[in-house]
């Protein structure tokens, strides 16, 4: 469906070499610090190398090591001294998404814990998708191609920052669903409140109570009342992908991430028993500190 480009990593650590790596806005400032960047698991190869076909390691370094000690920091500083300077991200999404007065809380908390789960889902070589994982997702997609199409053309026509999902229905087992979540709106039940799963310059609020992108008197289930699980992400964020591939290079960024999806990573995510919400979630992201 997209047209495959060929372009060493080297081009892609030239095209990228321009960045500068910027202190912490933060750096002055005397805080806990509780709140810290995790490590991912190839996370000296990724610093060294970047992400073989498909990120340069100076565009890791900018879209990973950088943007995440941000969010850090900024989280850092919104909750030291107070009750919530140990909670971790994924608690902190939660608590905060029906609390417009939270926002900020809540948008660094969610972003960080968005973009780990992003990187968290990376390898840096090819990574086969296990026999069983496979033929459950071609009982739900048809084919792994269809799916790869599928999620692939809704992260491309994704028009503004955010993420797309591919989660588990937890209501129909082994149904699987692709949505969008805008800026750095949630995909957990438990703060559907902030799903954000709508651009908000092209669609209208349409529940009372709608507050900046919150839900006051929303059900307790997801938007649209489908419980699911998330498994993989894409980050769509320009920042994640125009310093190696360019205005116009969106639908390459979105085919070398499919080529280093770590299906391993995802497999385990699916298989984690029970709603992934703050408090339940996969072996491999509770082992990581994503909440």
């Amino acid at each position: 469906m997209f047209s495959r480009f060929v372009r060493p990593q080297s081009a892609l650590r030239a095209a990228s070499s321009f960045s500068a790596k910027p202190t912490s806005a933060f750096s002055g400032f005397q805080t806990r610090s509780l709140h810290r960047v995790p490590q991912l698991q190839h996370d000296a190869y990724y610093k060294e190398n970047g992400v073989p076909e498909f990120l340069s390691p100076e565009a890791f370094d900018f879209a990973w090591t950088q943007y995440q000690t941000l969010l850090v920091d900024k989280l850092n500083l919104l909750t030291q001294d107070t009750v919530d300077a140990d909670s971790k991200p994924g608690e902190l999404l939660v608590k905060y998404s029906r609390r417009p007065e939270m926002a900020s809380v809540f948008n660094y908390a969610s972003m960080a814990h968005n973009n780990h789960f992003f990187f968290n889902c990376l390898s840096p070589t090819p990574t086969p998708i296990p026999t069983k994982f496979a033929l459950d997702i071609a009982d739900t997609s048809s084919s792994i191609e269809s799916l790869k199409m599928d999620f692939l053309a809704t992260a491309s026509s994704m028009f503004g920052p955010g993420f797309v999902w591919l989660a588990k229905n937890l209501q129909r087992e082994g149904m699987l669903h692709i949505f969008c979540t805008y800026s750095a709106g949630s995909p957990y039940p438990a703060a559907h409140a902030r799903r954000q799963s709508h651009d908000m310059a092209t669609s209208e609020p349409r529940v009372a109570g709608y507050i900046g992108g919150h839900s006051e008197n929303a059900r307790n289930l997801a938007l649209g009342g489908v419980d699911v699980q998330p498994i993989l992400c894409v980050n769509t964020w320009e920042h994640a992908w125009m310093m190696d591939y360019g205005v116009a290079g969106k639908d390459e960024y979105l085919e070398r991430w499919w080529d280093r999806v770590n299906w391993d990573v995802v497999q385990d995510n699916y298989n984690a028993h029970g709603k992934m919400n703050s408090r339940t979630t996969s072996r491999r992201t509770q082992d990581l500190g994503m909440f």
